[in-house]
């Protein structure tokens, strides 16, 4: 048998997925489109996990001075050999990745900062060796690099500033040859700062590091930025002409961050594992970039090595992990009525239409939810679906993996919402002790109307009534005293809740089912009869509950109808 690649989980280093012969989906064409479109400054915003780390280690290799050219051998960009004559190999690169940017504080912030620009000057230290450098030049070099008393860089804040115009002057002096700067993630520091209190510090910080780098340096070829957020030029970007930004939306360059169909299948096909490819599509797929139809990366490497394990193995959330979900927490916290049923469309599977904002400041985040809606999209929580219309983008949730994010960010939210009015839900709670039919119908409905709704209305009836299932756990769980149990064996089957009220040794049964056309009254009866004909209580009396209540509970929409015997 063949033995086959290994998948490169988590692996962001193009030279070791190619020396090391990982499985590589060939991106390399974006040399070429850089090349010859080419603009002073290049930003590249996709959401977390789409490959933008990876694409900037492929361009570092394929520009930088002292590069292994094999690297590229039988590659896309290989197959251009003017492209490859002129370009490879011939220029000093500077490049770092701004993602550790954070700190409790601003000045733990520029020490992150500092040690980042500091340790990739240092990969240049052999220029002290030559003769290219004036003793002005030495002495600007050794700022860069030189340590405090704790073995920290000790740039001051002007120097920092400066670092990358610096660095980019003496790298052309030594080899005479203009410099390519690569910044991965540069919106990072920022995203901290503005969590952490230091946003306005920051955005000082960064305006003069960005503006002496790619605005006034005339020792710069290129640079290429990338990140989740286009940040609005007003805020860092100032006055930067030759500046050019692609986003999701823009259809140059959409099919090099992601995965295609064409490349995922092939991928697929090459592990066998094509048998799992609608599983695949419906959990990882669904963005579209400008039209392309784009998976997750992560999540298709991430699965398909789980495959490799055990064939069997369900889909998983992977995305999720990777970062914090703390923007879906903040949008359904802000939700009033009015969004909340926008969130209800989606997870339904359905669509909304609203103006996105590609330039935001983080400040701009928290003025009204309307730029939420933009950080959704720009971030991957939410994907563009068909094309704009009067100004308007339709938006949907891209797949099972996203829309199991925002149920489960509803249900956490809900939980804390519930638990925080306390005397109300104990109120609620008790009602079911105290038999109060009238108390449990007007309180359900309540929280059901509180309730972001994330029924599945493709769904089975089954699935449905899991819905209502879920939120009757989760308030139940509160309650101090109480046994609850889900879908217990008693009598001749299942239940859907059995709880045991220890202090007051009142037992109950609850039967929910899905109203289908709002037929309560049905609805009500047949699980009542259920609870009789299968001896649900038969349990409770064993564990010597003294009094019983059955409870038939008929659900639809954000509407239940209660009945008791």
């Amino acid at each position: 048998m063949e033995k086959k690649k290994s998948l490169p989980m988590g692996m962001e280093n193009f030279e070791r997925i190619q020396n090391e012969d990982f499985y590589y989906i060939d991106k390399t064409g974006l040399i070429k489109d850089l090349l010859e479109n080419k603009s002073y400054v290049t930003l590249f915003t996709r959401p977390r996990r789409f490959g933008k780390t990876l694409t900037m280690s492929m361009l570092k290799y394929f520009f930088e001075i002292g590069s292994d050219s094999t690297l590229f051998d039988g590659l896309e960009i290989a197959k251009e050999k003017r492209l490859c004559d002129e370009y490879r190999g011939k220029f000093p690169v500077i490049s770092v990745s701004l993602k550790g940017v954070s700190g409790i504080n601003f000045n733990e912030a520029k020490a992150m900062l500092r040690g980042i620009i500091g340790t990739e000057a240092l990969r240049f230290e052999g220029i002290l060796q030559k003769d290219s450098l004036s003793e002005t030049d030495y002495q600007q070099y050794k700022q860069l690099i030189m340590l405090d008393n704790n073995c920290e860089f000790a740039m001051t804040d002007g120097q920092l500033k400066n670092s990358f115009l610096t660095l980019s002057r003496l790298l052309q002096r030594h080899y005479n040859q203009k410099v390519i700067i690569l910044i991965d993630e540069y919106d990072v520091p920022l995203d901290k700062a503005y969590r952490s209190g230091y946003y306005d510090e920051m955005v000082e910080l960064m305006r003069g590091l960005f503006g002496q780098a790619l605005k006034t340096n005339d020792s710069l070829y290129l640079a290429v930025l990338t990140g989740c957020l286009r940040i609005s030029k007003e805020s860092i970007f100032t006055g930067m002409n030759n500046f050019n930004v692609y986003t999701v939306k823009d259809m140059q360059y959409n099919q090099y961050f992601g995965f295609t169909d064409a490349e995922v299948t092939e991928m697929l096909e090459y592990y066998s594992f094509m048998e799992r490819s609608d599983v695949i599509k419906e959990w990882y797929d669904g963005y579209h970039f400008s039209g392309l139809d784009i998976y997750c990366p992560w999540d298709v490497i991430s699965y398909c090595h789980a495959l490799k394990m055990n064939f069997s193995i369900m889909p998983q959330n992977y995305w999720v992990n990777t970062s914090s979900n703390d923007i879906i927490r903040k949008f359904i916290s802000k939700a009033k009525s009015v969004t909340k049923s926008e969130i209800e469309l989606l997870i339904d599977g359905g669509s909304v239409k609203k103006k996105i904002r590609q330039e935001l400041t983080y400040r701009d985040l928290d003025t009204n939810i309307d730029n939420l809606w933009s950080l959704l999209f720009t971030t991957g929580y939410l994907t563009q679906s068909g094309e704009d219309n009067g100004g308007l983008t339709e938006l949907v949730i891209p797949n099972k993996e996203i829309r199991w994010i925002f149920v489960e960010q509803i249900q956490e939210w809900f939980a804390e919402e519930t638990a925080r009015d306390s005397t109300t839900l104990e109120q609620f709670c008790k009602a079911f002790e105290e038999n109060n039919v009238a108390a449990i119908e007007e309180g359900f409905t309540f929280y059901l109307k509180k309730m972001i709704s994330i029924r599945d209305t493709n769904a089975k009836k089954e699935r449905k009534e899991n819905f209502y299932h879920g939120i009757l756990l989760g308030l139940f769980s509160n309650m101090d005293g109480w046994i609850i149990m889900s879908n217990a064996e008693t009598g001749d089957g299942y239940s859907d809740i059995l709880v045991e009220a220890q202090d007051t040794e009142v037992g109950i049964v609850i039967e929910l089912k899905y109203a289908e056309n709002a037929a309560f009254d049905t609805a009500c009866k047949n699980a009542l009869e259920q609870i009789a004909d299968r001896n649900y209580e038969e349990r409770l009396l064993d564990d010597g509950m003294k009094t019983i209540y059955r409870y038939g509970i008929a659900c639809y929409k954000k509407r239940c109808r209660v009945v008791s015997e």
